[in-house]
């Protein structure tokens, strides 16, 4: 790269990270470049197996840590590969979700890092795009229990620049119901089970939202129906029919108690069977980094109201936070894309957090 300035240099890392497709187990490429990338600049840095590498320092010595993290995949393309700069942007694949993100994560380590007070490395990891049990990162955080010792992980998926902290669990079920077939013309004579679906999916639609307080945020607990299969004929009534049921829970609550209440719910009308629970990612409490990263941003602080990579971190026993340079309004859009000067923002508030510490005004 030749480009000079900080916005001209993260413009560019961010256009060349989205021109090397990655899409979900198709990471290796990527992750090849950004460990050439770091080496190229002299930063320590290494293949930790599994489309991971991890550089800078990655276990806790005499000052804090703070680990950056980034996935390296993203969702298939949309006919927007190659990417391109214009109008103050970066446009193509990824480039909010997270390329961009990567691009910082990458020019802070490469620059000047002796004026720090506290010690730094990076995570880029794959298969973030699927379901938790695919991602790469809880595997390696077993492989690498270092990582573990950090005092902060800052998550750097698309927050617009914003700090969101915790997340929510995610569970994925499927819903059958089950009938007896028949004629049509005739359905006194059967047993409809999409009519029994139907009046499933009707009190599960009539259940209020529930919202809980944590820490003083505000999280939004909510059960979906995202998908409805049955039928056989246009002329024969079903026998059998499917839900696909998604349900978002609270830090507060914990994954069995989230599985019960969607049990509760659902049971009276049909067999369900969790597919997928990813739990929730705790909201970080009497964190001197997270606080000092709290007053570099001068931005709103958020509730996720998502599943991201927290969770797993939490899971690790780590303090993590969502802090990135992307808007999640691009996030897996065709016309994806990312500001330059957010991109310049968040590299500015970061390099803030590692050069003060906790210390940070």
């Amino acid at each position: 790269m030749t480009a000079s300035t900080l916005p001209d240099r993260l413009a560019a890392r961010t256009l060349e990270l989205v021109d090397i497709p990655s899409q979900s187990r198709n990471e290796a490429a990527l992750a090849a470049h950004v460990l050439g990338v770091l080496r190229a600049g002299h930063v320590p840095a290494r293949d930790a197996g599994d489309t991971c590498i991890l550089g800078g320092v990655c276990e806790r010595g005499e000052r804090p840590l703070v680990l950056l993290a980034g996935h390296l995949d993203t969702v298939p393309a949309q006919d927007n590969l190659p990417g391109r700069i214009d109008a103050g942007a970066v446009h193509g694949l990824g480039a909010a979700d997270m390329q961009g993100a990567l691009a910082v994560m990458l020019e802070l380590l490469l620059g000047d890092r002796g004026a720090d007070a506290v010690d730094v490395g990076v995570v880029f990891f794959g298969r973030e795009e699927l379901l938790q049990h695919d991602s790469a990162l809880t595997p390696l955080l077993v492989r690498e229990p270092g990582l573990c010792s950090a005092d902060l992980v800052v998550m750097m998926e698309p927050t617009a620049n914003d700090l969101h902290l915790g997340c929510l669990g995610n569970i994925n079920a499927t819903w059958t119901f089950s009938g007896r077939s028949g004629h049509a013309a005739r359905p006194w004579l059967a047993d409809n089970a999409i009519h029994r679906a139907a009046k499933g999916i009707a009190a599960l639609a009539a259940q209020r939202d529930v919202q809980h307080d944590v820490h003083g945020l505000v999280f939004t607990e909510v059960m979906s129906v995202t998908q409805v299969a049955g039928g056989i004929a246009a002329n024969v009534i079903p026998d059998h029919a499917a839900a696909y049921v998604n349900h978002r829970y609270a830090p507060d609550t914990s994954a069995s108690d989230a599985e019960a209440r969607l049990h509760a719910v659902c049971d009276p009308f049909g067999e369900l069977v969790v597919d997928s629970n990813a739990p929730s990612g705790g909201v970080p409490a009497q964190n001197g980094l997270v606080d000092a990263l709290r007053r570099l941003t001068d931005a709103a602080v958020l509730p996720k109201q998502a599943w991201t990579p927290v969770a797993e971190f939490a899971l690790a026993g780590l303090d993590a936070v969502n802090f990135g340079p992307g808007d999640p309004g691009q996030a897996h859009t065709r016309d994806e894309h990312i500001a330059i000067p957010a991109l310049v923002r968040c590299h500015d508030a970061l390099d803030g957090l590692l050069r003060a510490g906790a210390a940070a005004r």
